[in-house]
């Protein structure tokens, strides 16, 4: 695309393209850069009727880097009216380019990163090349991209560098190829690694405006050069290649300006493409003419009160002469001040200051704060502290009630099991800076009740024994009152509750003889829980005897005796019922001691769902169920004894 404006009496050089390509950066800040090859090939940044209105460029910053000086600078950002003026180059010309007479241009460097804007400067017209800082302090790590926009009829050729180790990446970029040179100019550098053998590797190029403008190429490893095919006016080239194994390595993309070319300056765009996806590689790198100096630079340190580095601190540029510090979550800004150069301080977070040579210094406090974690036993309404529970916090592990220092931010807290409770996994606690979080940890109590009913067969008016026991695996003292509820018929001289306390190993009991004179139910409650069970008892001959036990928050089971006489000693009756399923029921049956004879159970037989998988034997005074579920079971056996009928019948019990 060759423009030639009607106030030059000369050939302008052509605004040519770039192609999508995985590139390398020439040479990095310090190192002679493209000496070998001729010389500094300058990026470009077109302002109209360009194929790519912005160019983007991409700094990785790995976490082993992060916070080392990035050092991004530019040569010549600004727009030089002296480069090409009247149809003739000027003295140093860069390849700036002014289409328009007395139009205005400017060009825009804009660094962004993960956390939004970083930098952000914007260049206008001069008649000087100059070297310029844009950036040179550290960064956290992450993803950053350089976008290069010009307004404006024309171009403007600029290099840019970076500090090792970062460098800059691109898929698609524009360069400006000069013919003041005249030999090989290095435009990018590309890896090709092994797992792209087998894929096809594909470089364009574009508006090289034919092939007596200029030659392009790649060196492959080995020193191989392969031609690439010259572009026309406005129009793309594109060279394919299926990469083998001897193609692995570094690929160098050259172009030469020809002494037959009608230009002082060629703007071209490269790009590459793997299997038809763009692919970025390195491009830039420059060493600055000797007698030019750094014209801009601002140095930022950004530290804490002891003068030390905060670490994943930055600071963010405003224009030409605002900058502010880029705090860590949680830092609390100190002060600020100028060191080197001139300027007016804001406030702790912004300080002024004027082009040239500056050195800001931003001081910012650590956060700190303080988590404090309690637990209590949540019983009934009441919420009992606990001392000396562990739990984890942080990588710590510390004991009930704890307070530690933390820096703010959210930490989950990790409670220990207590048996006979449970417990929720408590939200994380929330460290405030300069305040102090708090997370409890709620044990829910877990206790069960029950009631036996000795003798629960029984002759009209005689006396059966309640007995009412709480019981819990909690190693804690829980305080509770235990009382019983008689019904109508039923009446006893002992008191009907006791108040007491009850932990794991140590229940709380109540026993009550009882006068039973018709068959109803009678009712144990626990206070403060509210747990309730219940026990019958039949007037009959011989008698009998019932358990009920509840546990909180889990199954209920009941467990009837019954004992009659029959040809041969007694018929027992074990009538089991449970609404949950349940592995190894133990039935305590105690045979009646005492006797001439010692006591045989005769064999047993089971009624129950089909379904549950009971399997019942006897292990002495224990029956167990390997497996049941909801529904009731019957259990018959014949026992003989010489034991009179009063004292045949034994209280039951159950356990699972």
């Amino acid at each position: 695309m060759n423009t030639r404006p009607a106030f030059l009496p000369l050939p302008v050089p052509s605004r040519a393209g770039l192609t999508r390509a995985a590139l390398l950066l020439a040479a990095l800040a310090g190192a002679p850069a493209l000496a070998q090859t001729g010389g500094i090939l300058p990026l470009v940044s077109v302002g109209e009727k360009w194929p790519q209105a912005q160019e983007t460029y991409v700094i990785r910053v790995s976490p082993q880097d992060a916070g080392k000086p990035l050092g991004l600078e530019v040569y010549s950002p600004t727009f030089n009216l002296a480069d090409y003026v009247d149809g003739r180059r000027g003295e140093g010309y860069f390849g700036d380019e002014l289409y328009k007479k007395n139009e205005p241009f400017e060009t825009t460097f804009t660094l962004v990163g993960p956390g939004g804007t970083v930098a952000e400067r914007r260049f206008s017209a001069n008649r000087e090349h100059t070297w310029e800082s844009l950036f040179a302090g550290g960064l956290p790590a992450g993803t950053y991209t350089l976008k290069v926009t010009s307004r404006g009829d024309g171009k403007n050729s600029f290099a840019l560098r970076t500090a090792a180790p970062f460098v800059l990446e691109t898929s698609d970029f524009s360069v400006n190829a000069r013919d003041t040179e005249q030999t090989p100019l290095l435009a990018a550098r590309l890896n090709v690694p092994a797992e792209w053998v087998g894929k096809t590797l594909a470089v364009l190029n574009y508006d090289v405006d034919g092939p007596q403008e200029a030659e392009t190429w790649v060196v492959q490893p080995g020193g191989k050069r392969v031609n690439l095919t010259t572009s026309d006016n406005g129009k793309s080239a594109t060279d394919r290649f299926t990469l083998t194994p001897e193609q692995v390595g570094e690929w160098q993309v050259f172009i030469r300006v020809l002494p037959t070319t009608r230009q002082y300056s060629n703007a071209i765009r490269y790009s590459f493409r793997l299997n038809d996806q763009p692919i970025t590689a390195r491009v830039g790198g420059f060493t600055p003419p000797g007698n030019v100096k750094l014209t801009n630079q601002l140095l930022v340190d950004v530290v804490d009160p002891q003068g030390r580095p905060i670490p994943g601190a930055s600071y963010t540029l405003v224009g030409d002469s605002v900058v502010r510090p880029a705090l860590p979550g949680g830092y609390v800004p100190v002060s600020s001040s100028i060191l080197t150069g001139t300027g007016n301080i804001v406030s702790p977070t912004e300080v002024r200051y004027q082009p040239g040579f500056n050195k800001i210094r931003f001081v910012a406090r650590p956060p700190e704060g303080q988590l404090t974690v309690e637990a209590v036993a949540v019983y009934g309404d009441q919420r009992l502290p606990l001392t000396g529970i562990p739990f984890e916090v942080a990588g710590r592990t510390l004991t009930t009630p704890g307070t530690l220092p933390l820096a703010p931010g959210d930490y989950p807290v990790t409670p220990s099991a207590i048996p006979g409770s449970t417990f929720a996994p408590p939200l994380p606690g929330r460290v405030p800076d300069a305040g102090t979080g708090k997370v409890t940890i709620e044990y829910r109590v877990q206790t069960e009740l029950s009631l036996v009913t000795a003798p629960d067969i029984l002759n009209a008016c005689d006396v059966t024994q309640l007995t009412a026991t709480a019981k819990t695996d909690f190693p804690y003292r829980l305080p509770a009152r235990l009382k019983l509820n008689l019904p109508a018929g039923w009446t006893s001289d002992y008191p009907l509750e006791v108040p007491g306390e009850y932990s794991g190993g140590t229940p709380l009991r109540l026993k009550v003889p009882v006068r039973v004179c018709r068959s109803d139910t009678a009712e144990a409650v626990l206070d403060p829980i509210d747990l309730r069970t219940t026990g019958q008892a039949r007037v009959r001959n011989p008698g009998g005897a019932n358990v009920t036990r509840t546990v909180q928050g889990g199954a209920r089971a009941t467990l009837g005796k019954s004992v009659e006489p029959a040809a041969q000693g007694y018929t027992v009756t074990l009538t089991f019922t449970v609404d949950s399923t349940l592995e190894n029921v133990r039935l305590l049956d105690p045979l009646p001691a005492g006797g001439s004879t010692s006591a045989v159970r005769g064999p047993l037989n089971v009624q129950g769902p089909s379904l549950a998988g009971v399997n019942a034997r006897a292990d002495g005074d224990t029956i167990i169920l390997a497996r049941v579920i909801p529904g009731t079971y019957t259990l018959t056996y014949t026992l003989l004894t010489d034991q009179p009928a009063d004292r045949v019948v034994t209280a039951p019990d159950l356990d699972w």
